[in-house]
């Protein structure tokens, strides 16, 4: 783990990481916003992520991709920087369908941080946190 430094989370340059390649582009995963205590990313919907045509809830794949992401970028400003990390665990509970033409919004709140692991915890939601979709739980191994 790093010392505390001057290192400050800045959106841009984390949207700029996000859109540059990979699944995350591809998903068009973006910042949507933070506190000192959580990070949120937004994947949009997009027709050609759905599971169900009739209800237009998106997959499993892009929404693991999603909360996995979120959970990871949640441990940065623990960390104060851009380490490298691997995920160890990542249990995702869905509660319910995702809605049709909805964004959808998940929230990862790094809760404790160990010298080598990182525990986070974090929801899915579309209009409110208050109502989430998805449930997710992970440990990162910290490098």
């Amino acid at each position: 783990m790093t010392e505390k430094c001057d290192w400050k989370f800045v959106p841009g340059e984390l949207d700029d990481f996000l859109s540059d390649k990979g699944h995350n582009a591809m998903l068009g995963l973006c910042y949507h916003a933070h506190t000192p205590d959580w990070v949120e990313l937004a994947m949009p919907w997009q027709e050609r992520l759905v599971n169900d045509r009739l209800t237009g809830a998106f997959a499993s794949g892009p929404i693991m991709a999603l909360m996995d992401t979120a959970a990871g970028v949640a441990i940065y400003p623990k960390r104060g920087g851009y380490l490298p990390q691997v995920t160890l665990d990542l249990r995702i509970d869905y509660l319910r369908p995702t809605e049709r033409g909805a964004a959808l919004i998940c929230r990862g709140e790094c809760y404790k941080l160990t010298p080598t692991i990182a525990f986070v915890r974090g929801i899915a939601y579309e209009k409110s946190p208050g109502d989430p979709a998805c449930h997710v739980t992970a440990t990162f191994m910290l490098l």
